[in-house]
């Protein structure tokens, strides 16, 4: 079976996050902002995820975290919680 890691920031508004997305493409980094603004329990461990199978996040989050590239922060993706900045950390 497949299983992916990744980490993610979930923020209210889609202008909050395309805002820190420009930040960490100008280089700030993802688990500080993940930390800062994350209304994700995650947040605090910098918006990481662990390891995770198809079907065990909602389908949004699915398709992009199981056919994204990964080290690539992707978003916004919108779901029924908000916003997400996906950074797909590794896949098998």
């Amino acid at each position: 079976m497949t299983t992916a890691s990744a980490r993610h920031i979930l923020v209210k508004s889609k202008e909050e996050c395309e805002n820190l997305k420009s930040q960490i493409e100008n280089g700030s980094d993802f688990g500080d902002l993940a930390k800062q603004h994350s209304q994700c329990p995650s947040g605090r461990a910098g918006g990481a995820l662990g390891e995770f199978g198809p079907g065990q996040m909602v389908r949004e989050f699915d398709e992009v975290v199981f056919s994204g590239e990964v080290g690539k922060v992707h978003g916004p993706v919108k779901t029924q919680f908000g916003y997400h900045l996906i950074e797909i950390t590794q896949r098998s």
